[in-house]
């Protein structure tokens, strides 16, 4: 790959020569006469940014959803994903109480493709997901939301591509500074022991041009989000028959599933976010332009956690029968729904109590240089850009062990979680400390660099006929590569002085108290510190892989009469050419680790076709046809795998460097109605053929001549997903009393066959499946006051826990209500109120797409913000 990458800085270095000659043949640009500019009606605030968004969507020739600088921070913004909820058929996930992923017309995060400025860039997730918590929304001039594909755009979005675009310094017409201070306010941790759940935002831009043909931007931000929550959560559910497991328990004749555990865990949580954005646009005529820009975050979280396990030595689970005497003993008690224990109080049952820290630093830098020149009716565009994203994590945790006479857990639906000691195991004067329950450290990092160049050619022909062709090549080297810490931190004493503890309990919840404690202190009572050995990179679950993709595309747009109506539109194709290497290590029976490497490359074409046609002024009818594709996950393109064949039949667990891509033929179709200014009438339906997908199951395969049952990830069937789309916006000013208000709404479901691989006799819905999702914002404007009330609503979706392809959970479904109102005080002055999560929604989600199967009950409570803005 390193010639590859050689290649692709050479075409880097030639394509910023050409930009950089360019201005030699432009010609100079007449100069403007000031005097001759007409006065303008400025539209400010939320209807500003719902006139913009209705533009963008208007001029688009694919179906495609919009948010513009002034929509960003009117409802709670902490981050960009919160916006990109409340757009049609878009839903996302709460982590550590703020919306993170995205999911678009029932396929999930891993299906999206997430752009800046047009280019692709590195993640700091396992996969290619984009979390996009870490791009600062104060930096964002607009984002648009593709969902109908054409030739020149980047391939890798089946579900959607997003596109956030930050500020070009010589387009931009607002003001030159602008700079926001506030306070966060996260209601769920007000009443946990040595933490102040209060934080704050700064944020400060100045765009300026330094001459008529030069400008530039600089921003900076700085976040600290101070959010306190607990959960209560489910360790899964043992349903195998491996000869008497789970049993019968309650003597009826047919097996029972019995859990494996459950713990409660209370999250302290500082994150701090700062970043630094710049831009430099150069346009010294009116046939050249050169931009420049880049972007840095930096997130850093550091999280006290108290957590209760219940059922470490797998009391609870019965697995093989093994717990049977316990769930018959005279003191059991026992709860079980269709099969499946949701509660029990058993003897001899472990209660640990764990101190734990949690650190996270991530890293985002992202970076392009674009160029344009025109001449006549010719357009040449390059661009080359850099990103680059690395996470370090680490968790550490302290143990004490407990066995009470009886302990118990109580997961029925319908109730507030609970569970049970027959005695204190919170007390600070007796935590003991075993040797067989070492204290664990677990962590790792993981860095992704990725490398492009882009050129493109356009021809502009009449305004009928063929209006533009083009054709461009793109070329990208991607290198992704994880490394694992992990070690054990054997204790130094036989149980923790309890000087150095205390204990709390929270509302949440109806469990035994949380033991508490300075971490650093009791880890050094407890081990003598946390002190990473030499041995601790875990080599057997590191991996890398270096992915290199060529493009080319051509793309004819054409405008003309349709049985008497205008029609415009485009077709073109798109070859996707993509190379991989997977790197990883082999062990066999527990062996010697042997490294690997496996190269795997596909071919695909991609064609689309796209028609706008004008039904009437203010009404147009688009059409879509395109063949689409999204690349495997990189961690799931990893080459380790552990095997096992002394006894029949051989077994083993592996990643798949072989995977195809995902890949759906699909169709569009998209009425909208500009029947007001500022009001849009839309109804989208579409329809999306995939023929593969890429999930977790068990399967044969033939490694150095023997045959392994391997579980991992494969490719395997795919189905059909079907939906409609409906969004209504408009003031009201066709009512004199209510002209300053308004409504934005909309309303999406799917349909789809398209199911995961788990469980095998029940499987999931695809993940980001939600059947019914909507959104209703009520909003007034009078040009200083403005305020919005925002609700959203999605049913039950399929989502991934954390970072494990394997981990499928079902995501219950939710209500929230938003709120939002600002004043301005002076032209240059506003203040403005937010809250989130009026209605204090829980997040709940649950296994095997089963109710009673409780994974997480979560509580974060409600958010609210403060803050003062100057504009000049």
């Amino acid at each position: 790959m390193t010639a590859n990458r050689k290649t692709i800085a050479a075409a880097s270095v030639s394509l910023a020569a050409l930009l950089a000659a360019a201005p030699v043949w432009a010609q100079e640009a007449p100069a403007t006469d000031d005097a001759a500019q007409v006065d303008e009606v400025v539209v400010t605030g939320i209807r500003a940014s719902l006139r913009d968004a209705i533009g963008v969507k208007r001029r688009s020739d694919l179906v495609v959803e919009a948010i513009s600088s002034e929509d960003i921070g009117q409802l709670p913004n902490v981050t960009i994903a919160e916006e990109l909820v409340r757009l049609p058929g878009v839903n996302g996930t709460r982590d550590r109480g703020n919306q993170s992923q995205a999911s678009i017309r029932g396929l999930g995060p891993r299906l999206v493709l997430g752009l800046v400025n047009g280019r692709e860039v590195a993640s700091s997730e396992p996969d290619r997901n984009v979390r996009w918590e870490i791009y600062p929304s104060e930096v964002v001039s607009g984002v648009e939301v593709y969902k109908s594909q054409s030739a020149d755009l980047i391939s890798g979005g089946i579900a959607g591509t997003i596109n956030i675009r930050t500020i070009r310094p010589l387009d931009y017409r607002g003001p030159s500074f602008v700079g926001t201070a506030g306070a966060v306010y996260y209601e769920g941790g007000e009443d946990l022991p040595d933490y102040d759940p209060l934080g704050s935002r700064f944020s400060a831009s100045l765009t300026h041009r330094l001459t008529d043909t030069l400008g530039v931007n600089l921003g900076v931000t700085h976040q600290e989000q101070k959010n306190g929550y607990s959960t209560f959560e489910g360790w899964g559910w043992n349903d195998e028959d491996t000869g008497g497991s789970p049993g019968d328990i309650d003597g009826d004749g047919d097996l029972d599933a019995t859990f494996w555990g459950a713990q409660t865990q209370v999250k302290r949580l500082t994150e701090t976010r700062n970043g630094v954005n710049g831009a430099l646009q150069w346009k010294p005529s009116d046939q050249f332009e050169l931009n420049m820009d880049a972007l840095y975050s930096k997130v850093e979280i550091d999280e006290d956690q108290n957590q209760i396990w219940y059922g470490r030595n797998n009391t609870y689970s019965n697995f093989a029968g093994a717990s049977g005497w316990a769930y018959g003993d005279p003191a059991a008690s026992y709860t079980i729904i269709d099969g499946t224990v949701v509660a029990a109080t058993l003897p001899f049952a472990s209660v640990t109590n764990v101190i734990a820290k949690y650190v996270e630093d991530k890293t985002l830098l992202a970076t392009g240089l674009n160029g344009k020149w025109m001449s006549g009716a010719w357009t040449l565009t390059g661009d080359v850009a850099y990103s680059k994203a690395e996470r370090e994590n680490l968790w550490r945790a302290i143990f004490t062990e407990h066995y009470p006479a009886l302990a118990g857990v109580d997961m029925t639906p319908g109730r507030t979680p609970s569970a049970f000691a027959s005695y204190d195991t919170s007390d600070p004067s007796f935590q003991p400390l075993f040797d067989y329950v070492p204290g664990q450290a677990d962590g790792g990092k993981l860095t992704d660099e990725l490398t492009s160049a882009q050129f493109d050619v356009a021809h502009y022909g009449g305004e009928t006929g063929v209006t533009k062709t083009s054709f461009g090549v793109r070329a990208s080297d991607r290198s992704k590569a994880y490394e694992r810490l992990l070690w054990n931190q054997a204790p130094i004493v036989a149980t923790l002085p309890s000087s150095l503890l205390s204990s709390f309990t929270v509302s949440d919840f109806d469990t035994p108290g949380f033991l508490n404690g300075d971490f650093d202190a009791v880890a050094q009572a407890a081990y003598g510190g946390f002190v990473q050995p030499a041995d601790a990179v875990d080599e057997a679950s590191g991996w890398s892989v270096d992915e290199t993709v060529f493009e080319a595309y051509v793309k004819v747009d054409f405008a003309g009469d349709f049985a008497g109506l205008p029609v415009t539109g485009n077709v073109g194709m798109r070859a996707v050419q993509t190379e991989t290497t997977s790197n990883g290590y082999e062990s066999v029976n527990s062996g010697a680790l042997t490294p690997i490497s496996i190269d795997n490359d596909y071919f695909e074409l991609l064609p689309s076709l796209n028609l706008t046609l004008a039904l009437a002024e203010d009404q147009q009818l688009r059409f879509g046809l395109a063949r689409t594709l999204a690349r495997p996950p990189l961690d799931e393109l990893r080459a380790g795998r552990t095997l096992f064949n002394t006894s029949p039949p051989p077994t083993g667990s592996a990643g798949n460097p072989n995977l195809t891509p995902y890949i759906a033929n699909q169709v569009d179709l998209s009425y909208e109605w500009y029947f007001a200014p500022e009001a849009l009438f839309a109804a989208a339906a579409y329809y999306k053929d995939v023929e593969t997908h890429i999930g977790y199951f068990t399967q044969p395969v033939t490694i150095d001549g023997v045959t392994y049952n391997v579980t991992g990830p494969f490719n395997g069937d795919g189905g059909g997903i079907s939906g409609i789309e409906l969004t209504f916006q408009t003031p009201f000013r066709f009512i004199p009393a209510l002209e300053n208000f308004g409504v934005y709404a909309n309303f999406a479901y799917v349909d789809s066959d398209v199911k995961e691989f788990s469980p095998a006799n029940n499987p999931l819905e695809s993940t980001g499946l939600a059947r019914e999702t909507a959104t209703v914002d009520l909003w007034y404007s009078d040009g200083k006051f403005e305020s919005r009330l925002g609700y959203k609503y999605h049913s039950p979706f399929t989502v991934i826990s954390g970072w494990d392809g394997s981990a499928l959970r079902t995501l219950d479904n939710e209500s929230t209500l938003d709120f939002s109102a600002s004043y301005q005080v002076t032209s240059n002055l506003g203040v403005r109120f937010q809250a989130s999560n009026l209605t204090d929604e829980e997040v709940n989600t649950y296994y095997d797409n089963d109710e009673n199967r409780l994974a997480s009950n979560t509580r974060f409570g409600r958010r609210f913000s403060l803050d003062a803005t100057f504009r000049y």
